[in-house]
């Protein structure tokens, strides 16, 4: 008996997503990239206080964090759009809890004001008044929505981000899609190591 041809591009769409992991290869690549922007944001947040010293490292590590920041919300806005597309995996899944939805777009937001304020600071270069005190304004807008949201997820990031990692793990903790994932993260690493380094040279008038 032949299929028809939306049944067949059905098949394929569901045998994409089966090799990646479907819904739940998007947690655990969401908890990932989680998992890694909190250790270097926890390294960014400390140059903060000596910023006078740090500023280097501080320019450096803000660079860095932007392709992983870019993932993160590509896969928290690639779960967003399969829910509210009706995708049927994805709707059985069920949204974020609402707070946590009324919190998003202000955590999304205040995220690209404070790395593009960031990022335009680097570019326009000194004085920049204007561009510093809306940098600093994004940065505690920012810190006061970002402490929420952690405190929100920070207790299911081990378990969604350590399995990807474990080769010895039991048959259930392993699930399609690991090495995409694990590379995916690492890429985006990469990505951000290079473009730090491309780009430190521009900070130089700030130092």
């Amino acid at each position: 008996m032949y299929q028809s041809s939306e049944a067949l591009a059905d098949d394929r769409v569901a045998g994409r997503a089966r090799l990646k992991g479907g819904v739940a290869g998007n947690a655990r690549l969401t908890g990932g990239v989680a998992a890694a922007l909190l250790v270097l944001l926890a390294a960014e947040g400390a140059t903060i206080p000596f910023i006078g010293q740090l500023l280097g490292p501080h320019v450096f590590i803000g660079m860095l964090l932007i392709p992983p920041v870019l993932l993160k919300l590509g896969s928290t806005s690639y779960r967003f759009a399969r829910y509210y597309s009706g995708n049927p995996a994805y709707v059985r899944k069920g949204p974020p809890n609402i707070a946590l939805r009324v919190l998003a777009p202000g955590v999304v937001l205040t995220t690209l004001a404070l790395f593009g304020t960031g990022v335009a600071l680097l570019v326009a270069g000194p004085p920049s008044n204007t561009l510093k005190f809306a940098h600093k304004l994004s940065f505690i807008a920012w810190v006061a929505l970002m402490t929420l949201h952690v405190l929100a997820h920070v207790l299911e990031v081990p378990a969604l981000a350590l399995p990807d990692w474990r080769r010895n793990g039991p048959p259930e903790a392993r699930l399609a899609g690991a090495g995409i994932r694990t590379m995916t993260l690492g890429l985006a690493i990469l990505a951000g190591t290079v473009l730090a380094l491309l780009t430190y040279s521009a900070a130089g008038p700030w130092f």
